[in-house]
């Protein structure tokens, strides 16, 4: 990102002189290295700062936004930060746009991602065709064709979104890192209360479409929660099966107690 183009469009929404100095005197700033040697920043935005984020939609809205509403109004287009998805009738048509998209970003001295862009082919009942590229990933959600049901009741093929496995992975990420197994201080409705906000967000974000993607990753969750009841009550120590069976009778007992379980994932065991 160039930053005489990135202060040109910064001075479009705000004439506020400290504003525009302090911005300025940020993105130019020099970066100390570990050793303490000074070396000049290059063109962009320093990754991870609170206002890159922000100076980067700012770019992308003239630089891409304004010309694409201006150039191809008839195109839908969806854009998240630097991720941007059009959505095409052919595949002359995508090619073409791709080459005009490069051409714009290189006036505004940007680039596509060389590895990172890509033309995908939506499968569904109604599009058969194969195509090298048939699955993309766009904010958590992987898109690719999919069993479901219509509205008739009758499944098909569509093109659908889900939980990503890179989501996935973080999500089991974070549940192994509550270390919950070593909490034996803690209650059941301790454990819950604790969990269940942080399941409650991910249930709600990507669970809007095909919520049954991520019931492997919750039953992780109840996986850890044998562990815990194993070390928490004498009786259950060492007998997995026993810990299983009593973590289903307890969902049972109480679907509503934990995020999960009240999406129906729940131990199949203790019933």
């Amino acid at each position: 990102m160039d930053h005489a183009r990135l202060l040109r469009a910064l001075r479009k929404p705000t004439a506020c002189p400290w504003g525009l100095l302090y911005v300025t005197r940020w993105v130019q700033a020099p970066v100390q290295g570990q050793d303490g040697t000074l070396s000049q920043r290059g063109p962009g935005v320093p990754q991870g700062g609170g206002s890159s984020p922000v100076l980067a939609h700012l770019c992308l809205h003239y630089a891409f936004d304004a010309w694409r509403q201006r150039e191809h109004p008839s195109i839908p287009f969806e854009r998240y930060a630097d991720d941007i998805i059009a959505h095409c009738q052919s595949e002359a048509q995508a090619r073409w746009l791709q080459a005009r998209i490069a051409t714009r970003l290189a006036q505004c001295h940007l680039e596509l991602h060389p590895t990172q862009t890509h033309l995908v082919y939506g499968t569904d009942a109604d599009r058969r065709g194969t195509f090298p590229q048939e699955r993309f990933a766009f904010l958590g959600y992987t898109f690719r064709p999919r069993r479901s049901k219509n509205r008739r009741g009758k499944y098909c093929i569509n093109f659908t979104p889900a939980v990503s496995a890179r989501a996935t992975k973080a999500i089991r990420q974070t549940i192994r890192s509550w270390r919950l197994p070593l909490r034996s201080a803690k209650t059941l409705d301790d454990l819950a209360r604790m969990v269940n906000p942080i399941l409650r967000g991910w249930g709600q974000y990507y669970g809007q479409y095909y919520k049954s993607a991520l019931y492997p990753t919750f039953q992780v969750l109840d996986r850890i929660l044998v562990k815990w009841a194993m070390r928490k009550y004498k009786k259950l120590k060492g007998h997995q099966r026993r810990a299983t069976h009593w973590l289903g009778r307890m969902a049972r007992r109480r679907p509503r107690l934990f995020v999960h379980w009240q999406m129906g994932v729940r131990p199949a065991a203790g019933r």
